[in-house]
């Protein structure tokens, strides 16, 4: 179905009060999804990492220009032996709500989303802690299970600190009405699908790598309909969109009054399979030679040129190739080869096909267009398109044959951030394979990076030769944004509007 005209959006643009722009000093952007719970421990969506890193600090900082870690919570850090690391918390913090920063509430933040009830929805970003103590009035040390090498990648990604006392009295349910961080922006308003507030924070802490924001209001909305995201943002409504289809943003290049930027991030695209077979009895899924055929009956490289576009590339890895410990040297490949599908599909027989159902939550073009070349080697698939939420926790209990993920990887550069959270044994494994998670296990908590290498290179080489997944490609995310804005992308998936101006 062929998308409305530019001039057809204008005219279909939802009324909208003039809250967007320079002249309220209000940056409104939209997205498609919003996250099930505001609070960072308690969703995976990248809407979520978004609000995360513009309202919430973390202990230390990832420069995005040089990789390199800086101060930020933690003014230091001193690794005692290999499984303890002590740091010093910065004094002169203040959270949203007054509370001054302090080491208990580092430590509570730790031991809380250790704990079972705390029920973390990403395991993976937090379960190689063991616990953590305040070792004195400004001092914090955090115990690991086993050696981590990318401890500090961590404790720089996905790990913001939580106000003890405030979560305390009001629980995960009063916390996510109305979170509270250290971070530049500060949450006034939280609306359930509608979208969150924000303002600057004015008591912001100077003197880290952040500084206070240029501009005073963030405003976060969710507008479900693409084309109505761009319609609104032509018109006025709002000032920043992304995720915007290469057709559309090629439109909007000639909308004045609009900036488009095209970006690669490390946000891969993957089929995974229930190898299993929990979804479906007797599943063909359970057979490598299905999972093989599937790889092989799939022209990536064309929805790369033809769908995808801005930047993508095709990956060969559950990983994206750019992180610590991601490869595809001497690893099986899945070229586009149609004849050898069917055959490898007759070899399992299954001559004629077979029915399947694979599950979506984002880009249902590009759900369909599997699904087009798997109809063509007779495999008939039924479309499930999900909500995120849904579409989680429909894998997880085994209610999915086929699931279209994608994953950003927290923005973590370490391969541990991607593939350990769907192969080493957690809730996102759908093979359990024990060779993989053993393998997987090594090069998280090996201290030779070249040994953690080759154990990651182990462990992505038999993923491949066994089919348990497809990655399909990177995706490049294209930008929109109003001409009044000074908005700068990063490869890592995070717009920082915390770093935005206006002209």
């Amino acid at each position: 179905m062929l998308r409305q005209t530019l001039a057809a959006l204008l005219l279909t643009a939802t009324a909208l009060p003039a809250l967007a722009g320079k002249a309220n000093d209000t940056l409104v952007y939209a997205s498609d999804s919003e996250p099930e719970n505001i609070s960072p421990y308690h969703n995976s969506l990248r809407e979520g990492v978004i609000l995360a890193r513009n309202v919430w600090d973390t202990l230390i900082y990832r420069d995005p220009a040089t990789g390199s870690y800086k101060p930020m919570l933690a003014t230091g850090w001193t690794w005692v032996d290999p499984v303890t690391l002590d740091l010093t918390i910065r004094e002169g913090v203040l959270f949203h709500n007054g509370d001054a920063l302090s080491p208990e509430d580092v430590a509570f933040t730790v031991n809380y989303v250790l704990s079972p009830e705390a029920r973390v929805v990403t395991k993976g970003n937090v379960d190689w802690m063991k616990g953590a103590e305040v070792t004195g009035p400004h001092g914090v040390r955090i115990h690991l299970k086993a050696p981590f090498p990318a401890a500090l990648e961590y404790l720089a990604g996905p790990i913001p600190i939580f106000p003890a006392a405030y979560f305390k009295k009001v629980g995960l349910d009063g916390f996510s009405k109305a979170p509270v961080g250290t971070g530049p922006y500060r949450i006034v308003r939280v609306e359930n699908g509608k979208g969150v507030t924000m303002e600057r924070f004015e008591s912001y802490w100077s003197g880290g790598p952040i500084a206070k924001p240029k501009i005073g209001k963030l405003e976060f909305r969710i507008i479900p309909d693409g084309d109505s995201r761009m319609a609104e943002l032509v018109t006025g409504g709002i000032d920043w969109i992304w995720r915007v289809p290469s057709d559309q943003a090629e439109q909007l290049k000639t909308s004045p009054g609009v900036t488009v930027l095209s970006a690669e991030t490390m946000r891969v695209g993957f089929l995974q399979f229930d190898s299993l077979g929990r979804a479906q009895a007797n599943s063909p899924l359970k057979d490598a030679r299905v999972r093989q055929a599937i790889a092989y009956a799939i022209d990536r490289k064309a929805m790369v040129d033809n769908l995808v576009r801005g930047g993508a590339r095709v990956m060969n890895s559950v990983c994206f190739i750019d992180q610590f410990g991601c490869t595809d040297q001497g690893m099986p490949r899945y070229g586009y080869d149609p004849a050898k599908a069917k055959a490898l599909l007759k070899e399992a027989g299954y001559p004629d096909g077979f029915e399947i159902d694979l599950s979506a939550y984002r880009e249902r073009e590009y759900a369909e267009a599997v699904i087009g070349y798997l109809r063509a080697v007779g495999i008939k698939v039924r479309l499930n398109y999900l909500r995120f939420a849904a579409f989680r926790d429909a894998l997880r209990a085994g209610k999915t044959s086929i699931g279209f993920q994608t994953w950003g990887s927290f923005s973590v550069n370490d391969v541990s951030a991607f593939t350990g959270v769907y192969f080493r044994g957690g809730e996102e494994d759908l093979t359990k394979d024990p060779a993989v998670i053993a393998a997987l296990q090594a090069g998280d908590t090996g201290s030779d990076p070249e040994a953690r290498k080759a154990k990651y290179a182990e462990a992505l080489t038999r993923i491949a030769q066994e089919a348990y997944a497809l990655p399909m490609f990177s995706y490049p995310s294209n930008y929109a944004f109003t001409q009044d804005l000074n908005f700068t992308a990063q490869p890592d998936e995070v717009p920082r509007f915390y770093a935005a101006s206006w002209k």
